[in-house]
């Protein structure tokens, strides 16, 4: 699975840089030049990781990460700057950030850092149920080390019923949190996507609650 990277820089040269650099590194790689096209993108594609410039136009990286971890993003974040004032590092780490680099920086140092912070990223987002384990930094689940191709629905049933694993998720439990009030899916639907789920992972032992919902049962 490729690492999907976010740069925030309005120099082209390094950031045109940075993007040969984690390529080579066998990362998939979006570069905004400016804050506005940043946050554009981030709301309409996910990431694991964003390298942010602070002194860029429209909106800078500072107010960029307050904006989005207000939202709930919590994507480990880097900041890559020319400031060197103290206050300039703690405002930057006040916002969300989780490490910070001066201008120029060395590239090694760059990669390391960032394999670090994934690392460390992706243990502390990883919750197991025996076999089953969700990966929330990639939002993904896996069954004894293995990834399921899960649809977009089914990924989020089945994160929803390891949330209340060995109770029972309602019916409306399920609609509300899975579909809007315009678009509320038949109960039909709701147990082709469980089927589903039990024909990928033939082991896992989903309960149906007869007329009240349903239960993973660890």
């Amino acid at each position: 699975m490729l690492i999907r990277v976010l740069i925030l820089e309005d120099d082209l040269l390094l950031g045109e840089s940075l993007v040969d650099l984690l390529e080579d590194a066998n990362m998939e790689v979006t570069h905004a030049t400016n804050g506005q096209i940043a946050l554009d993108t981030i709301y309409n594609e996910s990431f694991d990781l964003y390298l942010l410039d602070i002194n860029v136009p429209l909106i800078n990286g500072v107010t960029l990460l307050k904006e989005l971890r207000n939202a709930n993003d919590n994507t480990p974040t880097i900041f890559l700057t020319s400031h060197k004032e103290k206050e300039m590092m703690k405002n930057g780490f006040i916002s969300g950030a989780d490490d910070f680099m001066t201008k120029p920086f060395d590239s090694d140092e760059l990669l390391l850092r960032i394999k670090a912070l994934l690392k460390r990223s992706n243990k502390n987002n990883t919750k197991c149920i025996n076999l089953l384990c969700h990966d929330e930094f990639h939002k993904s689940i896996l069954y004894d080390g293995v990834e399921l191709e899960l649809a977009k629905k089914e990924y989020q049933l089945l994160v929803l019923f390891m949330k209340y694993a060995d109770k029972t998720v309602t019916k409306e439990l399920i609609m509300n949190e899975l579909w809007s009030l315009s678009d509320l899916p038949s109960d039909g639907a709701i147990r082709v996507y469980i089927n589903r789920i039990k024909q990928l992972v033939p082991k896992l032992n989903i309960e149906n609650i007869r007329g009240v919902g349903y239960k993973l049962v660890s």
